[in-house]
């Protein structure tokens, strides 16, 4: 008897409007249909997600660690890039 490996998903949760989606964590399931009941079930038991994203975690293409300084360094040499770089009036309070 053969088995095939059920997809792992990636689980996405947005708490309310106008926040962005945070990783909730992983979840395997057969098809998208079925990643969002799992997610949720097993994330939003007590009523906090607004909205949720499945991903196929095969899907996902992300940076190695390695590549860091490649990736991220140009970024050093553009300080106006930064929100230290311009002053904040007082008045204006909270950005």
């Amino acid at each position: 008897m053969s088995e095939t490996a059920t997809p792992l998903w990636e689980v996405f949760i947005r708490a309310r409007n106008g926040l962005s989606h945070k990783h909730a964590g992983s979840i395997h399931a057969a098809d998208a249909e079925m990643a969002l009941q799992a997610a949720r079930d097993v994330y939003t038991r007590r009523g906090e997600g607004q909205s949720i994203w499945v991903a196929r975690s095969s899907d996902i293409i992300a940076s190695d660690p390695v590549d860091k300084d490649m990736l991220f360094e140009p970024t050093a040499s553009k300080i106006y890039r930064h929100p230290t770089f311009y002053d904040i009036p007082d008045d204006v309070g909270n950005m």
